[in-house]
């Protein structure tokens, strides 16, 4: 996926989990933040932030916050880009060789999960989650307590306790990641959930990004550790 008029720079404060303030070549700029989680390892006062022009032109901010320079490391910080990138992959065939259309926000249960993928063996189900915390060259997910996140994992299990492909994604938005792992210490329900689920049929796997500052896309496997 590319951004548009895309600019750089430096990440002032974060009055709420929606809005940022980032001193730009023009003057300090009030932007919409594009990622609900904590991320306070990200969105340190000084670091380098980049910012992507809306579309809008009705829209109180002008610019979406959607990636920041942690140390060397350029990591995307979008939360709706790893649903994007990941239905501009599976319908290239990188999931999966023979997917034959690829439907979104697919009802199952009590849940809507984010894909649902036709196969000429059936139906694969898929929930993505983003990932933007690393430690260590290792990331982990989530960096907050995520109850819907655990719902999804049921519901994930239920499907293929019920005969259906089942799995979980992880969209590592950053490259060169050595593995990723839960986030027990943050979520230990996450944990768990994930490695009852993996242990009856839920498949878990991982992808970390090519990230520049006006694009992202999937790049290799990563490893997954439960």
């Amino acid at each position: 996926m590319h951004y548009n008029a895309v600019i750089s720079g430096r990440f002032l404060d974060r009055p709420n989990r929606f809005i940022a303030h980032v001193e730009t070549a023009a003057g300090v700029e009030t932007v919409h933040v594009k990622n609900t989680g904590r991320c306070r390892e990200l969105l340190v006062p000084g670091a380098t932030v980049y910012l992507a022009r809306g579309t809008n032109p009705a829209r109180k901010t002008a610019y979406d916050l959607i990636a920041v320079e942690k140390g060397a490391r350029l990591i995307n910080m979008d939360a709706q880009a790893p649903n994007q990138v990941f239905a501009e992959w599976a319908a290239s065939g990188g999931f999966l060789p023979d997917v034959t259309a690829v439907r979104r926000e697919y009802v199952y249960g009590d849940s809507r999960l984010d894909f649902c993928l036709e196969t000429p063996k059936g139906l694969h189900l898929v929930e993505v989650k983003g990932v933007t915390l690393e430690e260590g060259g290792a990331a982990r997910f989530p960096d907050a307590p995520t109850e819907r996140g655990v719902k999804h994992i049921r519901e994930l299990q239920r499907a293929a306790s019920a005969g259906l492909d089942a799995t979980l994604f992880f969209v590592v938005q950053m490259e060169d990641i050595r593995s990723v792992a839960p986030n027990d210490g943050t979520h230990p329900a996450f944990g768990a959930a994930l490695r009852e689920a993996a242990a009856n049929g839920v498949n878990v796997r991982a992808c970390d990004c090519a990230v520049t500052p006006e694009s992202l896309v999937i790049r290799q496997s990563v490893p997954v550790i439960l």
